[in-house]
């Protein structure tokens, strides 16, 4: 079974959906006893990071980081991605998951002397695919995938795919059985949906 957090943040019913479509048993739930006890645990989120302030008030955080200790599969979706770092200028008071270091940040303003529109929104590639990533299995470089946010992950060494927009940024970040994805793959076609596959089949 696969424990999705509703944390009021968003894209939810689509990322569920497209799970169902997969042949996935999933619950959603805001119970942290239900994300102790799941197979694989999905955070999706679209919208500002300080709607992870639930996660804490709801014991969902204590939850996931005994999950993850235990090897439990976890995947955060958009600023479920952003949530596994250490935080984000854009809530600067609220803490992250902690499980990659660095802090997100927002697009600049300006990119090598022109003005750099955000959010960014639409379709980009993913770049620098790992050639070790089991998310990202059958998933070639230069595959296009569906964006819309204004603030990005750092590049860290757990980086599995980059994307670039005002310089490069984790498009894709896996670490053993961690990992997050910034775009929207049930807004992604073919490879967002290969994606979600590759999570399923784990």
């Amino acid at each position: 079974m696969i424990a999705v957090i509703d944390y009021k943040a968003g894209n939810l019913t689509s990322v569920v959906k497209a799970l169902r479509y997969l042949g996935a048993e999933t619950q959603v739930t805001q119970d942290p006893e239900v994300v102790r006890s799941a197979a694989k645990v999905v955070l999706p989120g679209v919208g500002h990071f300080q709607a992870t302030t639930v996660l804490h008030e709801l014991g969902i955080t204590e939850a996931v980081r005994e999950s993850v200790a235990k090897g439990t599969w976890f995947l955060g979706v958009c600023v479920g991605l952003q949530w596994l770092f250490e935080g984000s200028t854009e809530a600067p008071g609220i803490v992250g998951l902690g499980h990659f270091a660095g802090m997100c940040e927002r697009f600049p303003a300006l990119f090598k002397g022109a003005e750099l529109k955000s959010p960014h929104v639409g379709w980009n590639s993913l770049e620098n695919i790992r050639d070790d990533s089991r998310l990202l299995k059958d998933v070639k470089s230069g595959g296009f995938v569906y964006y819309t946010h204004s603030w990005r992950a750092p590049v860290v060494s757990a980086t599995a795919a980059v994307t670039n927009y005002g310089g490069a940024f984790t498009s894709v970040v896996e670490h053993e059985n961690v990992m997050g994805v910034q775009f929207h793959p049930e807004k992604s076609s073919a490879v967002g949906l290969q994606v979600l596959k590759n999570f399923v089949e784990l």
